[in-house]
């Protein structure tokens, strides 16, 4: 049987190449068409799709809640205006008494007889000074001697009007009622003017007193609801009384002071208290805190479609927020907001709106 002649290597592969550069040459003939495309082949691929909720804004008033402590509405330190020895004490340690109650007595030794002494020589330069205008009409004494009578005179009206209120002053007076928290002195004892002898405190009324931050305090106003709470739970109702108009300027704090009755007398002069003021109402939008964004500037923002379907990005101001969700105010009254599909789309792009309660758990929202 002859033996069979291997074919050359050299000539394959010059065929091969010879092959591949007709291919290149030519292309793929198919491919080449002699009608430009259709229409429908030259269309732009649709909008992106968004889940959306249509949102209304509604009234909401806001709570802020500050630590501070409670003082009563008047406390008074009581303080000897006269030198004197104690001679009673009308009032126990602790009792209640009203506006005008005697709370102590300092003997008042010979100050009854100088009153009336008082009183007569004040009489008696009243007289004499009558009888010399009479005379003075007359031109019988000179103006000099008329003026010396007048002067006269009032020097005993003003020792009569001093030694009346050293009198008052041995039988001190409650300027308002309240409780006499304290006496420091004892009968008998010797008082000197100046000196503290007790404390006096009214605790029908109360003074919740705390410190705000300068953006805290910016809405505030005199006359706002507020609620006192205390230890054991329980609420006193009141209202705002003053902000202060300065910061602190070692906290950069405001002041502020709530007004409150205590109808019980509690005795709560003194003690913590959690202060929860109800801010003017305001028209917010609710929505899940995770649909805020932050802007290149750092403010807090949400995106929302306009009328067009357009993508739109807008600065907001948070109210209020807990771990569910977040009160925001600054929008329009109306908005479509982006639930699904917000991080995909930028300010100004066309969208696709699907409303929340049409789309299904299982179908995703196009992306670009």
């Amino acid at each position: 049987m002859p033996r069979r002649r291997p074919s050359n290597p050299i000539l394959l592969a010059i065929a091969l190449g010879l092959a591949l550069l007709l291919w290149l040459a030519f292309g793929d003939i198919s491919s080449f068409r002699d009608e430009p495309p259709s229409a429908t082949e030259s269309e732009t691929p649709p909008p992106p799709r968004v889940e959306i909720e249509t949102h209304h804004a509604e009234p909401y008033a806001p709570t802020l809640v500050v630590q501070g402590h409670l003082e009563a509405y008047h406390e008074l330190e009581l303080r000897a205006r006269l030198s004197g020895r104690v001679e009673a004490l009308p009032v126990s340690q602790g009792g209640r008494v009203e506006r005008g109650d005697e709370l102590l007595r300092l003997e008042q030794d010979a100050l009854p007889e100088r009153l009336e002494q008082a009183e007569a020589e004040l009489a008696l330069a009243r007289a004499e000074l009558s009888g010399a205008r009479g005379l003075r009409d007359r031109e019988l004494i000179s103006n000099p001697e008329l003026l010396r009578r007048q002067s006269a005179t009032s020097a005993a009206a003003a020792e009569l009007a001093d030694l009346r209120q050293q009198l008052d002053d041995t039988r001190p007076q409650a300027p308002f009622p309240g409780v006499l928290d304290r006496i420091d002195v004892d009968p008998g004892e010797l008082l000197q003017a100046g000196e503290t002898w007790g404390r006096l405190v009214d605790d029908s009324r109360l003074t919740a007193k705390a410190w705000v931050s300068q953006r805290e305090a910016l809405p505030l106003e005199p006359g706002l609801p507020a609620r006192i709470r205390l230890l054991d739970g329980s609420t006193l109702e009141g209202e705002l009384d003053h902000v202060a108009s300065r910061a602190d300027e070692a906290t950069r704090s405001f002041a502020i002071e709530v007004t409150l009755d205590n109808p019980e007398h509690r005795r709560l002069a003194g003690a913590s208290a959690t202060v929860e003021l109800t801010l003017p109402s305001r028209r917010v939008h609710r929505l899940s805190s995770a649909l805020l964004e932050l802007d290149e500037r750092g403010q807090l923002t949400i995106k929302h479609l306009d009328r067009q379907n357009r993508v739109t990005r807008d600065t907001i101001e948070l109210v209020s927020s807990d771990e569910e969700q977040a009160r925001v105010a600054g929008l329009p009254e109306r908005i479509r907001l982006i639930t699904l599909g917000g991080g995909f789309v930028d300010p100004g792009d066309v969208v696709t709106p699907v409303p929340a309660d049409e789309t299904d758990a299982s179908v995703d929202m196009e992306r670009p």
